[in-house]
């Protein structure tokens, strides 16, 4: 049970695991492969998360150059495609009086993404080279980051919207640029980066370096 755990010790020192879907902890055992509480697979800490983690990282910083730099909606009208960038279709948005959702979208589609990448990778290097950092901080920094990148997936919905609202035939019609696809590839490999950075190394890092 939780309770038996000694504060400041690592529970991986304690002999003991926790669950991360029903979060009790139970001893450590090689026959020990799912959770006695809740049934579900258990292990001291997630395999290759470090490799996992940066394979992902990279693969965002990659595609988040061509979703911001190429159009992520092209609009038809009178048979002329007007491309939009993320940061072109913040500038229309706040020239039309809009300020509040260009904030949003400018906070959702360019600000959240590149600090995810930041954040994950300066935890992920903390990790790796054992800096002497608070890990209650990072852990802090990172549970902030993850919650908050969710709302990363903002911009995907409304270039859904606008494809399903100004869809109207020939006299105006909307669709995703490669932009587009780049920022998905961008939202999703964050989310998963972030899903599979194992946040007990930090404590780990912290007990090794000492």
């Amino acid at each position: 049970m939780r309770d038996l755990l000694k504060p400041g010790i690592s529970a991986m020192q304690q002999g003991r695991q926790l669950c991360k879907v029903c979060t009790m902890d139970s001893l450590i055992s090689a026959n020990t492969t799912h959770c006695p509480y809740c049934g579900s697979p258990i292990s001291v800490r997630i395999k290759h998360s470090q490799q996992k983690t940066w394979a992902l990282l990279l693969t965002a910083i990659v595609f988040i150059i061509p979703a911001n730099l190429y159009p992520i909606t092209y609009l038809l009208k009178n048979s002329t495609l007007y491309p939009d960038t993320i940061f072109s279709g913040i500038i229309s948005l706040f020239n039309s009086g809009m300020i509040g959702i260009a904030l949003i979208v400018f906070i959702a589609s360019i600000l959240v993404p590149i600090l995810k990448i930041v954040a994950l990778s300066f935890i992920s290097l903390a990790v790796h080279f054992q800096w002497q950092l608070s890990p209650k901080k990072q852990l802090f920094a990172f549970k902030i980051v993850d919650w908050v990148g969710r709302w990363s997936v903002l911009d995907l919905f409304v270039i859904s919207i606008m494809v399903a609202v100004f869809d109207k035939g020939n006299f105006l019609s909307v669709y995703p640029g490669i932009a587009a696809t780049s920022f998905t590839v961008v939202v999703i490999t964050t989310l998963f980066a972030a899903q599979s950075f194992d946040t007990r190394l930090i404590w780990d890092a912290n007990t090794n370096a000492k």
